[in-house]
């Protein structure tokens, strides 16, 4: 044991590591809590599996990785620097085969001659084989990260969004500065902060009003719009949000990246042993947590920080042995001049799982069981990055801006905000101060692997071998050696790989890469969201489900909505006597249906006639005020895409309703006709399916029940309101409705339509207004009979393959306009299909069932495809004809319609003969509709 809790203080906190268990502090991280109980080994290295220890104190960290939680709650790869400790905490260390302290793969280390930069690529080349089936299980079974239990994720994860007028991003004395001049200005300001606990600098802000701190949150992402993605983990200490995950879009009008600096490490050979941190993390543990970490710990920096840091813990008590400076004109501090070393380095390192000595390069050999080191400070800049750092609403304050001293980040984070933010008269530009810190050489010679990235164990040989092989550029020595890649992303070791990658003789340095989001690694659930199980495909619901569910409905599917499909009264023994029961009340009386899952899309703007003209294939240019129309809409290829109504409520509104499966694709095919082949129309488009519920009451009796219900003296008589009229109404209570006259059913019928919140309260006084006419509910299978009764085309007719002529509805494309799908209108052949035409099938025996699917034939022709004449679209039951009815396409290459076919299904072993009649079961004169 070498690094312990100043003062003794264990803490309350229990927690395991690796099995053992462990006491920490409120307040602690694991990685404070695991060096308090003397833990400097935590894990082992990616790919020589050497022993690692904790390196920082923060984000960048390369080695302290670790497993937490267990079964369904079991994340791996989880930053122990980051992580908040709570009671309970279940964690332990990963990528070894054995226990910590002895990895028998370890022998990988052993190994490491032959296994430098670009291993894999000259090695693994063949046979060609054993890449996926030896080599790869192989390589991913010896470097790899932790692994998931393979139980369902048990976190919960959900999307949010925020509009703000300025996001700062970190809540550092720069951050809260600038978060305070905004917010003193009247401005919206969010405070990301990805620490669990605020600074001295953010006192009070929490208390204004119009600030929101999001403690617990990375920005991890900047995007176009300008969108930052952030990342909100729950209060480990609170059982509710322990587990909780919100994925945040964050939508500023400006942004401020207080996000500080990485500091780096320095480059000497055996740099990589436990013990071994950098110095601001041995400050932030001694200061922050009590923690030292090493009873004999030596400072070896090139910059001036590491020399306040050896300030800071001398005077916190931590025992120092040396500070070693490889500068000479350097002046040590007054209280640490009996220990500086300066004009010297580091060159190697003795331990086997943890530092015991350094050997300077002068040979002399000093006992020391922690090393903290300082290579200088690189601007964490990387959300800039994300988009170029061309954004003239981002600015960066603090270290961010590369300026590391208190005093002069805050003046120039408030002058920022006044200058980009509130755009203060007077200020023309604002600079970035000196910061007066020049960092010394980064690497130093000596016996031994000198690591330059100790999450992927890359040397600074690994490099100069790379550039020797010719992958110079900073993008390809990436990906050749790994250098930079994975959860560390070169955090903390990218300034001492460029410095390899340059060379020691001086050449001109190469660009860095440029970084991508995430800036920091990403659970993928957090990025799926809840988008799992029965959340995969959210269920929607109609307005008058409830109302549904305690009439005794059986529900269907229908895309993503839940529909009724019959309503089961008592005595009904299965489903065909209720739908019977619910078409002969429609036929004979009246019934509601909820038909609110139609597409409903609300068009409005100068030129909305005009596209309403192209996009559908038969004339709306008379089209009046107060009048709908029946429309058919086809594809490019001439195919019919959809069908619908099209009720014009303005001058320049429209109302256009699609079939429920096709609302999502006919909105998109309306936007695409606007926005890519009539940009110049000035027409607004918008999806209003769930704004209204709509409700179809049909039958002889429709008029009275609607009558009970608009405001007295509303004329919906058929002189005043005919058939295919619509209007704007009132409702008895004075709620605002829409009603319109058309009929899926053949029958007399209204379709009215009301707010949405307004749906299930009308749901209730329309059922009851039925019932005292005799009539009730009823659902899409009903619906679906009264439609084959009446020959109207629907989800079995409208597949894609089948143009107006085949429907027979070919006359009502027009001639004099241009429309989509005009130029291939009756003229597409799909394998013969176009000769095909709608017809209805009835059996000889009425009593028998017709089997839907089923392929049709001459009565002598063998059932072959060859001899295929067609086939049978849908079939039903008609309890008002009493007897099984079905619509087809069947073939009529002359013109002439068989008399009789044969339906041959060889699914259901169905061989029967079929009598040709028309499709219009049920008044084909359309008197009942027009009553």
């Amino acid at each position: 044991m070498s690094a312990y809790r100043l003062g003794g203080e264990t803490g309350d906190l229990s927690f395991s590591f690796d099995g053992r268990i462990l006491k920490g502090r409120r307040g602690d991280t694991l990685a404070s809590a695991l060096l308090a109980n003397g833990r400097l080994l935590v894990g082992r290295s990616f790919k020589y599996h050497r022993p690692r220890g904790i390196f920082t104190a923060g984000e960048s960290e390369p080695n302290a990785l670790v497993t937490i939680g267990e079964g369904e709650f079991r994340t791996p790869n989880t930053n122990a620097a980051t992580l908040e400790l709570h009671d309970g905490m279940v964690t332990g260390s990963q990528n070894r085969l054995g226990s910590l302290r002895f990895d028998l793969l370890a022998i990988n280390d052993t190994l490491s001659p032959l296994l430098g930069a670009g291993f894999y690529y000259k090695t693994f080349m063949w046979p060609r084989a054993f890449w996926e089936r030896v080599y790869e299980p192989v390589i991913r079974r010896a470097a790899g990260l932790g692994s998931l239990s393979g139980a369902a994720d048990g976190h919960r994860y959900r999307t949010a969004w925020r509009d703000c007028d300025l996001l700062v991003v970190g809540a550092g004395e720069a951050g809260a500065a600038a978060a305070r001049i905004a917010a003193e200005a009247g401005l919206e300001v969010v405070i990301a902060e990805q620490d669990f606990t605020l600074g001295p600098a953010a006192a009070g802000l929490e208390a204004l009003p119009n600030v929101t701190i999001m403690r617990r949150t990375c920005v991890f992402g900047h995007y176009d719009g300008p969108v930052f993605a952030a990342r909100t983990w729950g209060d480990p200490a609170s059982v509710p949000d322990r587990h909780r995950e919100t994925l945040w879009h964050i939508h500023p009008l400006h942004a401020i990246l207080a996000t500080g600096a990485y500091e780096q490490s320095l480059v000497f050979p055996g740099n990589d042993r436990p013990g071994i941190m950098l110095a601001s993390a041995a400050e932030r543990y001694a200061l922050r947590h009590d923690v030292a970490i090493g009873r004999h710990v030596a400072v070896f920096t090139n910059n001036d920080s590491g020399w306040s840091v050896a300030l800071s813990l001398q005077q916190r008590g931590v025992n120092l042995v040396a500070v070693i400076d490889p500068r000479q004109s350097i002046s040590p501090p007054e209280a640490l001049r009996g220990i500086a070393r300066t004009g010297h380095y580091v060159a190697g390192t003795r331990g086997r799982l943890g530092i015991s000595q350094i050997t300077l390069g002068d040979g002399t050999r000093l006992d020391c069981d922690a090393l903290a080191v300082s290579g200088g400070w690189v601007p964490n800049a990387r959300l800039a990055s994300h988009r170029g750092g061309q954004d003239d609403y981002l600015g960066l304050v603090g270290g961010a801006a590369g300026i590391r001293n208190g005093k002069a980040a805050i003046p120039h984070a408030e002058q920022l905000v006044r200058y980009m933010v509130l755009k203060q008269p007077g200020i023309r530009a604002v600079h970035i101060p000196e910061c007066g810190i020049g960092p010394g050489p980064r690497h130093f010679p000596g016996k031994g692997r000198a690591f330059v990235d100790l999450q992927n164990d890359v040397t600074d040989k690994d490099l100069t071998q790379a550039r020797v092989e010719g992958f110079d550029h900073p993008e390809h020595l990436k990906r050749y050696t790994t250098f930079g890649m994975a959860p560390d992303q070169g955090k903390s070791g990218g300034l001492g790989g460029l410095d390899a990658l340059i060379g020691r003789d001086g050449d001109a340095g190469p660009a860095s890469t440029r970084s991508r989001p995430p800036a920091v690694p990403v659970p993928i659930g957090l990025l799926g969201g809840t988008h799992r199980g029965m959340d995969f495909r959210p269920v929607r619901r109609i307005p008058s489900h409830d109302e549904a569910v305690r009439s005794g409905a059986s529900f269907v599917e229908s895309g993503l909505w839940l529909r009724p499909e019959w309503f089961a009264l008592p005595g009904e023994a299965g489903w065909r006597d209720s739908v019977d029961r619910e078409v002969l009340m429609v036929r004979r009386a009246v019934g509601i249906c909820d038909v609110s899952t139609l597409g409903k899309i609300d068009i409005q703007g100068r030129d909305a006639h005009a596209l309403i003209d192209f996009v559908y294939a038969n004339k709306f240019g008379k089209l009046a005020i107060g009048k709908t129309r029946y429309g058919l809409m086809l594809r490019e290829d001439g195919m019919v895409m959809d069908d619908g109504t099209c009720a014009r409520l303005g001058p320049t509104h429209f109302l256009v309703t699609t079939t429920t499966a096709n609302a999502g694709a006919v909105y998109r095919h309306l936007e695409f006709c606007h926005q890519c082949l009539h940009p110049e129309w000035d027409v607004v488009l918008t999806p209003v399916t769930d704004q209204w519920a709509q409700f179809s009451v049909a039958g002889p009796q429709s008029r009275e029940v609607i009558r009970q219900v608009v405001e007295p003296g509303c004329q919906i008589d058929n002189d005043a309101f005919p058939f295919m009229a619509c209007a704007g109404l009132t409702l008895r209570d004075g709620t605002a409705a829409r009603l319109f006259r058309i009929s899926f059913s053949g029958e007399l019928a209204y379709e009215i339509a009301v707010p949405a919140g307004y749906g299930s309260a009308l749901w209730k006084i329309l059922l009851e207004q039925c019932e005292k006419h005799g009539g009730g509910a009823y659902g899409t299978e009903a619906l679906d009979v009264m439609r084959i009764e009446k020959g109207h085309p629907s989800g079995g007719e409208l597949i894609g393959q089948t143009s107006a002529e085949m429907l027979g509805l070919g006359g009502m494309l027009a001639r004099d306009k241009d429309y989509i799908g005009a130029s291939l209108a009756g003229k597409t052949a799909v394998d013969g299909l176009d000769h095909c035409r709608l017809t209805g099938l009835v059996a000889e025996n009425a009593a028998q069932p017709i089997s839907a699917g089923a392929h049709l034939f001459a009565g002598d022709a063998e059932p072959l495809v060859e001899n295929d004449l067609g086939w049978i679209s849908s079939a039903a039951y008609s309890p008002h004809l009493q007897r099984h009815i079905a619509l087809a396409f069947v073939r009529a290459e002359t013109g002439q319609l068989p008399e009789q076919v044969r339906a041959v299904d060889h699914l259901r072993s169905v061989d029967m003969t079929l009598r040709c009649v028309s499709p219009h079961f049920i008044d084909p004169e359309g008197s009942r509709l027009r009553t």
